[in-house]
């Protein structure tokens, strides 16, 4: 986990954490899938899932086995050779 990530959980409620640990020891899961292992509820879960995705740390994919329901998992980190690019662009 980079250091703004960090940052960013940081600043989240422990709803949000709860839901971001959960997919980081779980793997990508779905709404339903988060709310039983959670024990939250699924409107926390909602709310989590939305503030996670606002500082970019979950990404939302299709969940192929039932259309109608979203597949949530954490985003990729950045390989150090892409954020020394990045760091080299920014000066």
């Amino acid at each position: 986990m980079s250091d703004s990530t960090a940052e960013g959980i940081a600043d989240l409620p422990p709803s949000a954490k709860l839901v971001y640990k959960v997919l980081e020891y779980n793997g990508p899961l779905t709404q339903k899938g988060i709310v039983k292992e959670s024990m939250l509820s699924a409107r926390t879960v909602r709310y989590a899932l939305e503030r996670l995705e606002e500082i970019d740390v979950v990404d939302e994919d299709v969940y192929f086995a039932d259309a109608r329901q979203n597949l949530y998992e954490i985003t990729d980190e950045p390989t150090p050779e892409a954020e020394e690019a990045q760091a080299i662009g920014d000066d």
